[in-house]
């Protein structure tokens, strides 16, 4: 009987062994494939800012996808407190570009140079409430939340400040800011080029020492 006794709870020991070594495992192979497969830190490790972009055009239907991220961001109090304009018309960028030529004659040394916006074919426009102190913080993270989402799809971007400082600073571009009918006291913030990607950017380094874990 004591054999008995001693022979079960050996059987028991070893069957107990064997399950944690699988969970183990699987656990391991489990963690593995995560950081093998995981599709969103590798969009946001392999993303980068193109600057040269394809002549055709984001169709709508992608570019909706994109918006919808953008607007799904995080944002303080559920305020939403942005408004997002698209420009996919080239009257409306190449008409701009003109002013902005007449502005900064050099560029037109640029034999590359085609618009503002990078020659990039779509444009977002993101404008913020300023009555709201954390609106700004709001519409960078709709805008992180587009450039990702575009990237998982193959479209480049890249967010520019450039172009809005001179639509919001030039008499002569007034006409052009009054279109993208932005409410009362929403004030334009940055843009973001959207395209294909004509380029392949290198990742530029990053100072790691810039974050630091606080015992």
């Amino acid at each position: 009987m004591k054999n008995l006794k001693f022979m079960l709870l050996g059987a028991s020991l070893l069957l107990c062994f064997g399950c944690s070594t699988q969970v183990q495992k699987k656990s391991e192979s489990t963690s593995m494939e995560v950081n093998k497969e995981n599709t969103v830190i590798e969009t946001i490790m392999s993303r980068r800012s193109v600057r040269k972009y394809k002549p055709q055009a984001v169709n709508r239907d992608t570019m909706q996808i994109i918006l919808d991220c953008g607007i799904n961001a995080p944002n303080g109090q559920n305020k939403q407190s942005w408004e997002v304009r698209v420009v996919d018309n080239p009257d409306f960028i190449n008409g701009i570009t003109e002013i902005y030529k007449k502005e900064n004659p050099a560029v037109t040394g640029d034999p590359n140079f085609k618009n503002m916006f990078r020659n990039a074919s779509t444009v977002v426009f993101i404008a913020n409430d300023p009555s709201y102190d954390l609106s700004q913080i709001d519409c960078g993270l709709l805008g992180e939340n587009m450039i990702l989402s575009a990237w998982s799809m193959g479209i480049g971007s890249c967010c520019l400040g450039g172009p809005t400082r001179f639509m919001t600073s030039t008499p002569a571009a007034a006409e052009y800011l009054k279109r993208l009918a932005l409410p009362e006291g929403y004030q334009l913030l940055y843009c973001i080029a959207f395209g294909y990607p004509d380029e392949t950017p290198v990742a530029k380094p990053r100072i790691k020492e810039k974050v630091r874990f606080i015992e």
